[in-house]
């Protein structure tokens, strides 16, 4: 586990969640790329069904926010989206669990998606036409993990590349978000308020969920409800064994686990 409150110098191991995930984005970078060169139409047809359009998303197209952030538009903006991916999923990579890294990704995801949803939704309530502007990128699932480190690990210290200046991580997650609201009174407002709501999913995960993520909670409550299944059978068991004993002229007792009770008294002698 690293030291908390040190100073970051280098970036994280390539492993685990952060390798799932920067491959991923890195990947649906490049086929974007080569569609577009295939086809210029093929390119706009997946940006078009891809990236999330909050009008279309209410008219069926479900899966957007599930896929906007796989959508990686512009050299420099993935440059830094995947450099940011890495640096801040491999830090608390090494120190929480991979489960737990990828669902606070996930749902700061979704959140985003949610939050810009619910933006569009209010600008039709109050009658204000919101501009249809896509959204795409993982910056959302970006700024939860910026959040979750500022919030559970706001003394260490990251190095403003390519600055030669350090900077806690807590007042980073702050610059963020500040950035974030300025760019909600120009034309990406929809893009500043959406990531504010990944932002805000993020801190809610780290606030309710398990330590070791919904995942495990899940594969434990699945063995749980497998096990008491079986234990239901061990006693279904017993009982028709019990039935079939009495026909014998025997009786038999069993506990309530399945496990058959000696009414024999146990022969101390052996141990004299």
């Amino acid at each position: 586990m690293r030291r908390l409150g040190s100073t970051q110098l280098t970036f994280p191991d390539f492993r685990g969640a952060t390798r799932l995930l920067v491959v991923i984005n890195l990947a649906a970078y490049f086929a974007f790329l080569l569609a577009g060169a295939v086809n210029s139409g093929l390119a706009g047809s997946i940006f078009v069904h891809g990236a999330l359009v909050p009008q279309a998303f209410l008219h069926g197209w479900f899966w957007q926010p599930l896929t906007y952030s796989l959508i990686q538009v512009g050299l420099k903006e993935t440059f830094f989206g995947l450099l940011s991916l890495w640096f801040l999923t491999g830090f608390l990579e090494g120190i929480h669990e991979r489960n737990w890294v990828l669902t606070l990704y996930g749902v700061s995801v979704l959140g985003t998606a949610a939050t810009a949803v619910l933006i569009y939704l209010a600008s039709e309530a109050i009658g204000y036409s919101m501009p249809s502007i896509p959204l795409f990128g993982s910056f959302g699932g970006v700024f939860g993990m910026l959040v979750a480190i500022g919030v559970l690990h706001g003394d260490t210290q990251f190095m403003m590349f390519p600055l030669p200046i350090s900077i806690k991580a807590r007042y980073l997650a702050t610059v963020y978000g500040l950035v974030a609201v300025a760019l909600s009174f120009g034309a990406l407002r929809l893009y500043a308020f959406a990531e504010l709501g990944g932002a805000l999913a993020g801190w809610f995960y780290i606030r309710k969920a398990p330590r070791r993520g919904f995942s495990f909670v899940f594969s434990e409550q699945w063995y749980g409800l497998r096990n008491r299944y079986y234990r239901w059978k061990r006693r279904r068991a017993a009982r028709k064994f019990e039935v079939y004993m009495r026909s014998q002229g025997r009786t038999v007792r069993f506990d309530g686990q399945g496990r058959q009770i000696d009414d024999e008294p146990e022969d101390k002698s052996r141990w004299n």
